[in-house]
């Protein structure tokens, strides 16, 4: 039996497609494939009549003679040009989560928040259709957008994916019972206030992952991680990307690299009735922990997002507010 998604990532492009085009400058063009349209540039323009039915990997002309390379967007491609609400994982965290959580093909993994639905696609990937991805939204917005995207992406609906509306702590409990997660994937403000239900739904030895944007985050939950006592000495990193100039022995660093996006913390569940061994280092000088309760979105750098780019979004997704689920 074939994997979900794996037809519509093979054979010659479709209509309703979302397709890559490449300029003889390296531009990237993301264009949903419709027949009768066109694609428009101040060069000219071609049908897509003319891609759709032909093979990955073909080259259209446009009026004016230029040439733009067809292919399917790759999930990386995919993820950072998708229409979006919230910000999107970037593909190099995405990759790590994936990595040093172990998501495994048929993990029961739980994500929260699901933002646009970048992360999803990657859990969704590694756990395949024997796993479970169970993703939990505070924002109905957001996770219609997110349906849209993830839709899009595999060509319907996922057999391993559920989405449920509403807050972590309380929902958490009604949607899996104790220990019977293999994987927790948090995306949210606040981590730490909902550490003690992670715990309670991670089998022992499962992985808590969490992505937080700031130092002061990263703090505040590791200290709350080691004072529970359920978990094991939590580990912190971030991955940055620079890309390299090849052009014959002109050979260096691009000028633009991806730097700094977020933190990753992961953390392994003791198992029951046992506490994870005290820490033997001193802290450093100055050390105290932290204590500030109240966090809005500001406080971390977040931006709001209008209402009105939601409802575009959405519309662009094809989950506006009157989509049936």
């Amino acid at each position: 039996m074939e994997a979900t998604g794996a037809a519509v990532r093979r054979g010659p492009f479709r209509a309703g497609e979302r397709v890559q085009l490449t300029d003889p400058k390296g531009k990237l063009h993301t264009v949903v494939l419709k027949v009768g349209g066109q694609f428009h540039t101040h060069r000219g323009y071609f049908r897509h009549d003319d891609v759709i039915g032909a093979p990955e990997g073909s080259v259209v002309m446009t009026t004016s003679g230029v040439e733009y390379l067809a292919l399917r967007p790759l999930l990386s491609d995919y993820t950072l040009s998708m229409p979006r609400g919230a910000a999107v994982v970037y593909p190099k965290d995405a990759g790590q989560i994936v990595a040093m959580a172990d998501i495994f093909p048929g993990a029961r993994v739980i994500e929260a928040g699901v933002g646009s639905g970048a992360l999803t696609l990657s859990l969704l990937r590694a756990v395949g259709d024997s796993g479970s991805v169970h993703s939990i939204e505070r924002r109905e917005d957001f996770a219609q957008i997110a349906r849209g995207n993830v839709e899009q992406f595999f060509g319907g609906p996922h057999p391993a994916w559920s989405l449920t509306v509403g807050d972590l702590a309380p929902t958490l409990p009604l949607v899996v019972g104790p220990g019977e997660v293999d994987r927790v994937v948090l995306d949210m403000l606040a981590p730490w206030e909902n550490i003690d239900e992670v715990h309670t739904a991670l089998t022992p030895g499962g992985v808590l992952v969490c992505y937080v944007a700031t130092t002061t985050q990263l703090s505040r939950l590791a200290e709350d991680l080691r004072s529970h006592g359920g978990f094991g000495e939590p580990e912190a990193f971030e991955t940055m990307i620079r890309g390299w100039h090849l052009e014959g022995l002109a050979v260096r660093p691009n000028h633009r690299m991806v730097g700094h996006t977020g933190f990753l913390l992961t953390a392994r569940r003791m198992a029951d009735g046992v506490e994870a061994p005290e820490r033997k280092r001193r802290p450093s000088k100055g050390y105290t922990p932290a204590t500030t309760d109240d966090w809005s979105p500001e406080d971390v750098g977040e931006r709001p997002v209008s209402d009105k780019k939601i409802r575009r979004v959405r519309r662009d997704v094809g989950r506006g507010p009157d989509a049936e689920d």
